[in-house]
């Protein structure tokens, strides 16, 4: 951040590492697919701490999960068990990743929180695998190796009103 700019004040900052991304990719569009995939995971008692999801070119669904990093296996197991039933293409999975999330009131009053989140990660060539919003907050997935770095990074954009929120590992 250059010098003299101020930082811009936001609720906080949450971290939350040890956690492994699911991807369910190239599914078909139809109405069943999100439920299949999710029931599958509760059924195996796996927390879903981040979701995203989007369409392809070939008009095709694509889910990122962000879970736990121990219940990976299992959550794996589950996925190849209903994978042809919903016609996915691939299951594809990332060990040791992290959320990062900058939240706040009033965040949808302030839109250039997101690009300079984004930007601050770019400058230290980290990728986002996953990105995730809500009213009051702006979530990203990022390699579990670029954490701390992360966290600086986004301390030098942001004013943070206390100690950045780390959720446990087996949250």
């Amino acid at each position: 951040m250059e010098e003299g700019t101020a930082k811009i004040k936001v609720g906080g900052i949450m971290q939350s590492d040890g956690r492994a991304l699911v991807k369910v990719l190239s599914v078909p569009d139809h109405a069943s697919v999100a439920g299949t995939v999710l029931s599958a995971m509760g059924e195996k008692g796996i927390n879903i701490e981040l979701i995203a999801s989007s369409h392809d070119l070939d008009d095709c669904g694509n889910f990122a999960l962000v879970i736990d990093q121990k219940d990976l296996d299992q959550a794996l197991e589950s996925m190849e068990k209903v994978k042809a039933n919903i016609h996915a293409g691939a299951i594809s999975y990332t060990p040791d990743v992290a959320v990062i999330t900058v939240f706040g009131p009033h965040l949808r009053e302030k839109p250039h929180i997101h690009g300079l989140m984004f930007s601050s990660l770019a400058t230290l060539g980290v990728n986002s695998l996953a990105i995730s919003t809500s009213i009051s907050s702006v979530s990203c997935v990022i390699e579990g190796q670029f954490l701390d770095a992360t966290i600086n990074a986004l301390l030098e954009v942001f004013d943070v009103p206390f100690e950045i929120k780390k959720r446990p590992k087996d949250y």
